[in-house]
């Protein structure tokens, strides 16, 4: 699908010519051929929109020409089904400039140029390259820091349910988390070397603006820091998973050191009762007595109850 949009009267409106547009959006599905045709109007290798729609595209610039384009990861919700599946993953997001238009290309619907088409960007102006490319990186490192604040939210939930209640359900939560910390971690890692290689060759031209430079130096931070955040929370993370799999394994010894003294403690009476039922003289066969029954009971108890003491004066039990 390719959609056409430009500023006008104060706003950005979505229009249907192509030679009007100062913005143009791409993301599938598209019609045969529909990306090489207009590969083919602008002047440009087609491969400069099918590389951003490749999930494994790493995040880089190029140049060819007058065009320019750039490519950054950016997380998305995880369509997937499977429950062992990361609940978010990362996807590319390429940007490509030419002809003073500015083309953002993604391999699904974009969160982050959602945010732009619905019009919760401030001053946001799709004429003004620089300014637009900026508000851009800048609402895709604040859309990680959002997602990350929700995955430590969920993964406090779940270890709360954890002290309760050892389930493998939540477990099963903290792995998904975990996966989609490292999606993060990698792609935040991509996006900080490629801005600070762009910061270095001046791929945008702001060296002379020092407001924008500036701007560009805070998006760096950010990004900085959301590679921290996301670090810290799988560290965090690794060492909840490492203690519970203890936890749960000493839980488990414990359970079956208990269940040993009580299969010892339970097979003394067995012996005894098996002992005084064999077809051999032992004490009491020859007396028909009344209480022989209760005294060889007394004997079994008596040496059970023993047993439980030694194991819980040794700690055993």
């Amino acid at each position: 699908m390719i959609r056409y949009y430009v500023r006008d009267n104060g706003s950005v409106q979505e229009i249907q010519q192509l030679d009007q547009a100062s913005w143009i959006n791409l993301y599938p599905p598209f019609k045969e051929g529909e990306l090489e045709g207009f590969a083919g109007i602008l002047g440009l290798e087609p491969d400069f929109f099918t590389d951003p729609l490749d999930l494994e595209e790493r995040a880089r610039y190029e140049r060819f020409d007058e065009a320019r384009s750039i490519i950054l990861h950016t997380p998305v919700v995880n369509e997937s089904v499977k429950e062992n599946d990361a609940i978010y993953i990362t996807i590319p997001l390429g940007i490509i400039l030419c002809q003073n238009k500015i083309i953002t290309v993604s391999p699904i619907e974009n969160p982050v140029i959602e945010k732009f088409q619905e019009y919760k960007v401030k001053n946001f102006d799709p004429s003004n390259e620089r300014q637009f490319i900026l508000q851009i990186m800048e609402q895709n490192v604040l859309y990680f820091l959002e997602l990350l604040k929700k995955l430590n939210i969920r993964r406090s939930l779940i270890e709360q349910e954890l002290y309760n209640s050892s389930r493998s359900e939540e477990l099963k939560s903290l792995l998904r988390i975990e996966k989609s910390l490292v999606y993060f971690v990698n792609s935040l890692n991509g996006n900080e070397l490629l801005k600070i290689k762009m910061r270095r060759t001046d791929f945008l031209g702001i060296k002379d603006n020092e407001d924008q430079t500036e701007w560009y130096e805070d998006i760096i931070i950010d990004n900085n820091q959301a590679r921290e955040v996301a670090q810290l929370y799988t560290n965090i993370l690794n060492g909840t998973m490492e203690a519970y799999a203890a936890i749960i394994s000493n839980n488990l010894n414990k359970f079956i050191n208990r269940l040993t003294v009580v299969t010892v403690i339970l097979m003394v009476p067995t012996l005894v009762a098996s002992f005084f039922g064999m077809n051999v003289k032992l004490p009491f066969a020859l007396h028909e007595s009344n209480i022989s029954f209760f005294l060889i009971l007394v004997i079994s108890i008596g040496i059970s109850l023993g047993l439980a003491w030694f194991f819980k004066r040794k700690e055993i039990w």
